[in-house]
C-alpha cells in the first residue's frame, strides 16, 4: 500500500518523487497519455495528485503557437454603435406620429367633455342588449304589422262634394278588395286604390250591401298579397288587436288596443239612408275618419273585423275623433257577404221570420224582446213561436232591446240553427230555429 509518494523506478527500486528523466514523447499520444512512440515516463500533475499511479504513462501536451505570418481574425464588438438602417430611420417618425395623434385625440376628448362641446354632459346610457320586444320577432306587434300592411290599401272616391277617402284590404290575389259600403256609397266618379308601396290603380265597384255596410271593389293588378282570415266567433274580451288604415288621410297607420266587447249592438246610418244593424266587435284601438273599411287584426295578423264606425261626444254634423270606442263588423259576417257579392252581385240578408215591437214594449227593462208578429211560413213560426212571445236569449246571448235581436240574427248565415229561449205567459220554453235568407 502506498500514499502515492513512493515512486519506483523500473525494476522496483524505490526512488525519489522526482519526475523520471528521459526525452519527451515523439509519437501520437493515446488515452491517459498513451502514444505510438516510446513511452514517456512523465505524468501530469503528479505532485498535486497523491492518488495517481506513478507507473501509469502520461504526457503533457502544450498548445502550439500561431503560424508564422498569419494575421489574427478581427473581432467585432456587438455592443459597438453602428450605422442606422433605412427601416430604423422610417420607424422613428412613424412612432412619433402615432404618439402625437393619440395625445391630440385625448386632449380633444377632454376638451369636449369637460369644457367644450356638450357642456360636460354625457348623453345616453352605455351599450346594452335590447329587450326582447325590440328584436321585432314575427309574433311581436311590429312583426304582425309588417306582415299585414302590404294587404291594406287606401281608397279614394270622387263624389259631388269632392274626393273622400277610406281604407280597405285585399282578399284575393286577383284584386278583390273589401271595404265599407259608406266609403263608396256617394261615389259618382272615379275610384282609385293606393297600395302600401305607394303605387295606385283604378278600381271598379263590384257590389254593395248597405244594410251590412260591406262593399267589394276590384283592381286590375296581379300578384297581390291577400290578408289572412281569422274567426270572429273565437274572440274573447281582452284579446290584443291592431287597427290598420288611413285615418285623416294618414296612410298605413297602425294603432293597437284590445277587444272591449263582442256582439255589441250597433245601429248606424246616414240621414235618408238605410239603417244598419250588426253585432259589432268593440275595441279601444284608436280609429278615426278614414279608418273605415280597414282591417281589425288579431295578434297573429288575421283579420277578425272590418272597422266601421266610432262613438263620439261631439254634436251631430261635427267632426268626431277617437275616444276609445270603435266598432268593427265581425269578419265571419263580412266574409259571407263578400262571397255573395262576388258570386251574385248582391248579398243575402238573414232573417228569423218575425217582427219585433218597439223599444220599451217588454214587460220590464232587460226582460227580453217581444215579438209583435210572426210570419206564417217563416223560421220562427216553424219552430212554434207566436206573436206575443218574449225572446229572452238567442244562443245564450241575452236580449234587452229589439235591435239586439235584429243585429244578432244578421250575424249568422242563412241556414244556421240557433237556440231561442222565450217566455209565453209565465212559462219559459226553448226552441231551435233554422234561420233563412230574405226573399229580396
Amino acid at each position: 500500500m502506498t500514499d502515492g509518494w513512493d515512486w519506483r523506478a523500473s525494476g522496483g527500486t524505490p526512488g525519489s518523487a522526482s519526475p523520471p528523466a528521459g526525452p519527451p514523447p515523439t509519437g501520437p499520444t493515446t488515452a491517459y497519455g498513451g502514444h505510438g512512440g516510446p513511452t514517456s515516463p512523465w505524468w501530469s500533475d503528479a505532485l498535486a495528485d497523491p492518488w495517481r499511479d506513478p507507473y501509469a504513462p502520461a504526457a503533457v501536451i502544450l498548445p502550439g503557437g500561431p503560424a508564422a505570418g498569419a494575421a489574427p481574425e478581427p473581432v467585432v464588438d456587438p455592443d459597438a454603435p453602428g450605422r442606422p438602417k433605412l427601416r430604423q430611420l422610417l420607424l422613428v417618425p412613424l412612432v412619433v406620429a402615432l404618439l402625437a395623434g393619440t395625445l391630440g385625440g385625448a386632449l380633444g376628448y377632454a376638451f369636449a367633455v369637460r369644457g367644450g362641446v356638450g357642456g360636460g354632459v354625457t348623453l345616453g346610457a352605455g351599450p346594452a342588449e335590447g329587450p326582447a320586444l325590440a328584436q321585432r320577432r314575427p309574433d311581436s306587434l311590429a312583426g304582425v304589422a309588417g306582415r299585414v300592411l302590404p294587404s291594406v290599401v287606401t281608397i279614394r272616391v270622387a263624389g259631388p262634394a269632392g274626393t273622400s277617402e277610406g281604407s280597405g284590404f285585399i282578399v284575393s290575389t286577383d284584386g278583390y278588395v273589401v271595404t265599407n259600403d259608406h266609403v263608396v256609397a256617394d261615389g259618382t266618379g272615379r275610384v282609385s286604390v293606393t297600395f302600401n308601396d305607394g303605387n295606385s290603380s283604378p278600381a271598379t265597384v263590384v257590389g254593395q250591401d248597405p244594410e251590412s255596410d260591406i262593399a267589394v271593389i276590384k283592381v286590375n293588378r296581379k300578384g297581390l298579397r291577400p290578408i289572412e282570415f281569422g274567426d270572429s266567433e273565437s274572440l274573447a274580451v281582452g284579446d290584443p288587436v291592431l287597427a290598420i288604415g288611413s285615418p285623416l288621410s294618414l296612410a298605413n297607420t297602425v294603432t293597437a288596443g284590445i277587444i272591449s266587447a263582442v256582439d255589441r249592438t250597433m245601429q248606424a246610418g246616414e240621414p235618408g239612408g238605410p239603417v244598419r244593424y250588426y253585432a259589432a266587435i268593440q275595441t279601444d284601438a284608436a280609429v278615426n275618419h278614414g279608418n273605415s273599411g280597414g282591417p281589425l287584426v288579431d295578434a297573429a295578423g288575421r283579420v277578425i273585423g272590418v272597422n266601421s264606425t266610432i262613438k263620439s261626444l261631439v254634436a251631430e254634423g261635427q267632426e268626431a275623433g277617437n275616444i276609445g270606442l270603435a266598432f268593427a263588423i265581425p269578419i265571419n259576417q263580412a266574409k259571407r257577404i263578400t262571397q255573395d257579392i262576388i258570386g251574385t252581385g248582391k248579398a243575402r240578408r238573414t232573417v228569423i221570420g218575425a217582427q219585433v215591437a218597439g223599444t220599451g214594449t217588454a214587460t220590464r227593462a232587460g226582460a227580453g224582446v217581444r215579438l209583435a208578429a210572426v210570419e206564417p211560413a217563416g223560421p220562427a213560426a216553424g219552430a212554434g213561436l207566436q206573436a206575443g212571445d218574449v225572446v229572452l236569449k238567442l244562443n245564450g246571448r241575452p236580449m234587452n232591446e229589439p235591435t239586439d235581436l235584429i243585429a244578432l240574427v244578421r250575424k249568422f248565415a242563412p241556414g244556421a240553427v240557433v237556440t231561442v229561449e222565450y217566455r209565453r205567459g209565465t212559462t219559459r220554453q226553448n226552441a231551435s230555429v233554422t234561420l233563412a235568407a230574405d226573399a229580396k
